[in-house]
């Protein structure tokens, strides 16, 4: 099996392509899912533990948090220390599911694969882009976004280019979902092709 590790920066077209992947049979693993999951789960007791008044009801408020580690990155190091761990632990239970059912590819959907170090984890490494008004267009049209918010949101996230440089794969957004998909099905050939 190939682990494809998916990635773009914000406004992309990420989930997007990745539900491409999904549509023609690959098994998806989205790592902002499982956070989502793990903050209504697991995660909320350790979240709260350390960061009190941060998961009322046992559900982590994003709000709350986001405003316990914003600007301080010892903080931002101790939750990474909680949650990245358990993301691992998901993401190696996905592989193992779709081993055990023959997917020849499995797609691991991680926003921040190469600044994390992600990319030692997977086969191959696609990154999905978009000219940089498609992008800013799109994420500006998105509900509360400002460009403030935006250009902060950029500034966590390695530069476009160097995603596209050190990647397997681009596929680009900006000509249309008919030319992604075109694109999406042109890499499933080739990581499914036998050798010649």
């Amino acid at each position: 099996m190939i682990t494809l590790g998916l990635t773009g920066s914000i406004g992309m077209g990420k989930s997007t392509t990745a539900a491409m992947f999904a549509a023609r049979g690959c098994p998806v693993h989205s790592a902002d899912e499982a956070v989502h999951r793990l903050y209504s789960g697991r995660a909320a007791p350790l979240v709260e533990a350390r960061f009190p008044g941060t998961a009322p009801g046992g559900v982590v408020d994003r709000v709350r948090l986001s405003a316990a580690v914003l600007g301080d990155a010892e903080a931002l190091r101790d939750l990474e220390r909680i949650v990245h761990p358990l993301v691992r632990e998901e993401e190696a239970r996905f592989l193992d599911e779709a081993r055990r059912a023959g997917a020849p590819v499995a797609v691991l959907d991680i926003p921040l694969l190469f600044e994390t170090g992600g990319e030692a984890r997977v086969d191959r490494t696609l990154v999905v882009s978009a000219p940089a008004d498609i992008q800013r267009a799109r994420v500006l049209a998105r509900p509360g976004m400002t460009p403030e918010r935006f250009e902060a949101i950029l500034a966590k996230q390695m530069p476009d280019a160097e995603k596209r440089r050190r990647a397997d794969f681009v596929v680009d957004t900006g000509a249309g979902l008919a030319e992604a998909q075109a694109q999406v099905q042109a890499i499933l050939r080739e990581l499914t092709a036998g050798p010649d």
